[in-house]
């Protein structure tokens, strides 16, 4: 029997009210300038590391974020479905451990993800297609580029960081 603290005891699931903002960073400061004032790096929405049973609550920190954001419904949704399949296949493919950092740069909001494992194997990254109909899995990183305007991605044997770009309304994308 557990021993009395004289505070209430918690067991099983938390919530996600509970854990939203737990590991979760102020923005970096940029070099001093000239006069000595430190400025921000940018506006950096999110920076949390994550594993397998953060999935869900990391899906509703970055929806949170995206909220107030200049962007219509269908694209916002879209963006966090192509941001949840790439943490996934950390947690998958990737020794389970990543690292999320969101910001908005230049009229876009850029989520890159990145994780210490064996690397993509190139198969995967050469104009991701389609998988067949019946197929099991193989649909983040095809995903991913159909709904993000910009996928960008180093790998290799120490691990790998994904790049998603999507522009904010009223500011014209890249493709």
């Amino acid at each position: 029997m557990p021993r009395a603290t004289g505070r209430p005891q918690r067991v099983g699931c938390t919530t996600v009210e509970d854990r939203i903002g737990q590991s979760v960073r102020s923005a970096p400061e940029r070099e001093p300038r000239a006069d000595g004032v430190r400025q921000p790096a940018g506006p950096l929405l999110l920076d949390r590391a994550f594993g397998q049973e953060d999935i869900t609550v990391l899906r509703h920190e970055v929806t949170s974020r995206l909220v107030p954001l200049p962007l219509s419904a269908d694209r916002r949704h879209g963006y966090i479905l192509a941001v949840n399949e790439v943490i996934t296949n950390v947690v998958l493919h990737a020794g389970g451990n990543g690292r999320l950092v969101l910001r908005v740069e230049d009229g876009s909001v850029w989520c890159v993800v990145t994780d210490s494992g064996p690397g993509i194997p190139g198969g995967y990254l050469d104009d991701p297609q389609a998988p067949e109909a019946f197929e099991v899995g193989g649909r983040g990183l095809w995903l991913a580029h159909q709904l993000c305007d910009d996928v960008t991605t180093a790998t290799g044997p120490i691990g790998t960081s994904i790049g998603l770009r999507i522009s904010l309304d009223g500011t014209p994308d890249s493709r």
